[in-house]
């Protein structure tokens, strides 16, 4: 098993025991119970400029912890004071120390919307993810049958949410194609190894169409690295991190646009 292979494993686990605390019917209603988010994320990214989607996470199994000290809300605060188009919240706990409330708590205090960053197995975190307060979720091809991808991206139509859908080779990009994903992520770092390719990005944004939203996710870390995306006709860029070992995440955002 690769390590991806491993986190969707426990992904499932994890869902199994949401169920038994809130069962899925209920989940599920208490979610279409509330209103949508107005298709807020993916407005944010549709803008002229380059979107910055930055990242809140305490830990990664490539890099380990990238934050011993972890003010989650206060960092999320200080993205938003320092002009980021949307955050990313960690929600797996075992490989990246993410927590739900970690998302429900900042989505309770920031103006910008709010991605669930998590490795989505079940329809169930979809809708758990909208009463958590995001305004979108990721979706990972690779660990997605085209059934799959096909019925997640019907439920978030549903409900209200974006859904930004990642892929990491041409055949993936086929795939989210395929199901008519509107945002596409390409990372540049390989889950199944980890290794970093930022030509990934330009390689695979050849056969992404422009009507398409188009997002390069990590290994950026300059101003050279930005102008690069920016090039190749990038619409938005995750930065996760840069920006976490940033002490001045205001600086550093002014820094990496160029200001």
């Amino acid at each position: 098993m690769t390590i991806l292979d491993e986190i969707a494993a426990y992904a499932r686990e994890r869902v199994s025991i949401s169920k038994e605390r809130l069962p899925y019917e209920e989940v599920k209603e208490k979610s279409l119970a509330l209103p949508g988010r107005g298709n807020i994320f993916k407005k944010a990214l549709a803008k002229e400029e380059l979107s910055f989607i930055c990242e809140c996470k305490k830990a990664s199994p490539s890099k380990g912890v990238i934050a011993e000290e972890f003010p989650y809300l206060e960092i999320a605060k200080d993205y938003d004071a320092a002009g980021a188009d949307a955050v990313s919240v960690l929600t797996e706990p075992k490989w990246f120390l993410g927590s739900d409330k970690y998302l429900k708590e900042i989505s309770e205090n920031v103006s910008i919307p709010c991605l669930r960053k998590d490795f989505v197995v079940d329809p169930y975190m979809i809708y758990e993810a909208k009463l958590l307060g995001a305004s979108a979720v990721l979706l990972i091809v690779a660990i997605l049958s085209e059934k799959e991808l096909a019925e997640y991206l019907e439920i978030c139509s549903e409900i209200g949410l974006d859904a930004l859908v990642e892929a990491h080779d041409e055949a993936e990009i086929r795939t989210a194609l395929s199901v008519s994903a509107s945002i596409i992520g390409v990372n540049n770092r390989n889950l199944k190894d980890f290794s970093v390719d930022k030509e990934n990005s330009l390689k695979l944004r050849k056969i992404i169409p422009n009507n398409v939203l188009f997002v390069s996710e990590s290994g950026i870390e300059t101003a050279e690295d930005i102008r690069y995306v920016r090039e190749m006709g990038a619409d938005a860029v995750l930065v996760g991190e840069t920006m976490m070992r940033a002490a001045d995440k205001k600086a550093k955002l002014n820094e990496l646009k160029g200001i």
